[in-house]
């Protein structure tokens, strides 16, 4: 049996997203707030999530690899105890974690839209809100990611041909590649559920985004020929996945322009927005809500 088959008994769409959200307890790369207290990071992190969230009806998975009980307390305390089910885990890595993510969403039955959270996102109002109305009123969606990556403005990114389509209030771009904080049909995730795991088989990110979404376009060397860490990517692409890009569908992934969210790590933050800014506002519509009280910890 798979891990988490057991949600399969569970009722179809009974909420409006599933979720995983990972959580590890050490700073890992510079990020542009908090960088020398995770805690208070996730806090902040976890609170614009919450906002994100807007109305929508939620089930979320919390993994917590290596967690001190504060990280639990603070879920428990900003969701509501139906809306959550906590996962303790030792020492898995990124890698497993992002493992369980896929067996745990494709699993389960509960929604057929899934949300990949990481614990280093800071999410504009209503950003995960105007993801689900996308995917669900939006034309040829498959995969959506909150983070508009600085990456697709540099270099040879330019070269890559892209869909555009107007939805709400902002445009949504195709783009090749993103991390792995996403939104995902249930149908889509499950159907390329293999390729996901890869992964913790030693491939990238990069490369399996590429390996669904780019196919005939990976045979253009203006693009993968033109540095050296396009080539490795473009190399690895192939070499994980060939029979998949060959043989396999090609899938959409969209991008909100401007960006709802960015992933914290600097220099990546998404462009177009001043981020600072939309921090320190969140930070003081926060000190007059009532918030987890950590000062005990």
């Amino acid at each position: 049996m798979r891990p988490f088959e057991n949600h399969r008994d569970q009722s179809v769409a009974t909420v409006d997203l599933a979720i995983a959200y990972r959580v590890y307890p050490h700073v890992s790369a510079t990020p542009a707030l908090h960088a020398d207290d995770k805690l208070k990071l996730v806090r902040l992190c976890l609170s614009s999530f919450k906002r994100a969230l807007g109305s929508l009806r939620i089930k979320m998975w919390v993994l917590l690899d290596n967690c001190p009980i504060v990280y639990e307390d603070l879920f428990r305390t900003t969701f509501q105890d139906e809306e959550i089910e906590v996962v303790s885990l030792t020492s898995a890595g990124n890698a497993a974690t992002f493992a369980m993510q896929v067996d745990l969403l494709a699993s389960q039955t509960v929604a057929d839209l899934v949300y990949f959270a990481e614990d280093d996102y800071f999410y504009l109002p209503n950003a995960i809100a105007d993801l689900v109305e996308f995917a669900r009123n939006g034309s040829g969606i498959d995969f959506v990611t909150p983070y508009d990556h600085p990456d697709c403005y540099e270099g040879v990114s330019r070269k890559e041909r892209h869909l555009v389509q107007v939805f709400g209030n902002r445009h949504w771009r195709t783009t090749s590649s993103t991390c792995l904080t996403f939104l995902a049909t249930r149908t889509a995730l499950v159907e390329n559920r293999s390729l996901f795991k890869s992964f913790r088989r030693g491939s990238d990110d990069c490369a399996i985004w590429q390996a669904m979404t780019q196919k005939i376009y990976l045979f253009d060397f203006r693009i993968h020929a033109a540095t050296s860490d396009r080539f490795r990517i473009w190399a690895k692409t192939w070499l994980r996945a060939y029979h998949r890009i060959i043989f396999g569908k090609r899938y959409k992934l969209w991008a909100p322009l401007p960006s709802v969210a960015t992933h914290m790590a600097l220099p990546c933050l998404a462009p177009s927005i001043d981020w600072y800014t939309e921090f320190d506002r969140f930070q003081m519509e926060s000190s007059s809500t009532p918030m987890t009280d950590l000062s005990k910890y």
